[in-house]
């Protein structure tokens, strides 16, 4: 275990798929709602690769009771990838309890049996009839699963950061979301992540 990880109450999340996903709009939602209404310390950061739109996205969210000293991710606690290509490349970054939540129209491919599939984009393209609000969908789920966040205040946050016009439609994205993630019986999933790595 990296040496750093040592502060117990240091949560990371990396929210994580292809540019023009909307994942920086979500991972700063989610960092607004933890830092401004929840009144934690909250730090986050974010990078494209190369393609921008289309092309590898990510932005991380350190979470804390403490002031943060380094403010990227050592040791994921949780991941969110909402497509195949960012699923593969971040999936070892989390650590051994790490939970990986992904989006199973887009992810077949899965990795670990500790595992979470909810299918965002159809769920936002099918019953919401906009897919671009799948990022609000995955973000409800996200907090819900993480437990790190109020979600009275993730709809407060969100309702402050969408265009004028679409806050229906968010909040609603946002909610069901939350309905898919309380089907989840997070306790039933595999207490730890094995890798190949970690076979003796």
């Amino acid at each position: 275990m990296n040496a750093l990880k040592t502060i117990t109450d240091r949560y990371e999340l990396r929210f994580s798929g292809s540019g023009g996903q909307g994942l920086i709009t979500a991972a700063v939602v989610f960092s607004e709602a933890v830092g401004v209404y929840d009144g934690k310390y909250v730090c986050q950061t974010q990078s494209y690769g190369p393609e921008a739109r289309g092309g590898k996205s990510k932005a991380e969210v350190v979470i804390s009771e403490t002031p943060i000293d380094y403010p990227k991710s050592l040791n994921l606690d949780f991941l969110l990838a909402m497509n195949q290509a960012a699923c593969d490349a971040y999936f070892y970054d989390l650590n051994a309890d790490g939970l990986l939540l992904v989006d199973s129209t887009l992810v077949e491919q899965y990795p670990t049996s500790r595992i979470i599939g909810i299918p965002f984009t159809d769920i936002a393209k099918n019953e919401l009839g906009k897919e671009v609000v799948a990022n609000m969908v995955a973000l409800g789920a996200v907090g819900r699963l993480c437990q790190k966040v109020n979600l009275e205040n993730l709809e407060k946050a969100l309702l402050q950061r969408v265009p004028k016009g679409t806050e229906k439609l968010n909040s609603k994205a946002l909610q069901r979301g939350i309905e898919e993630a309380e089907k989840i019986d997070v306790l039933g999933l595999p207490r730890s992540i094995i890798t190949d790595d970690d076979e003796v």
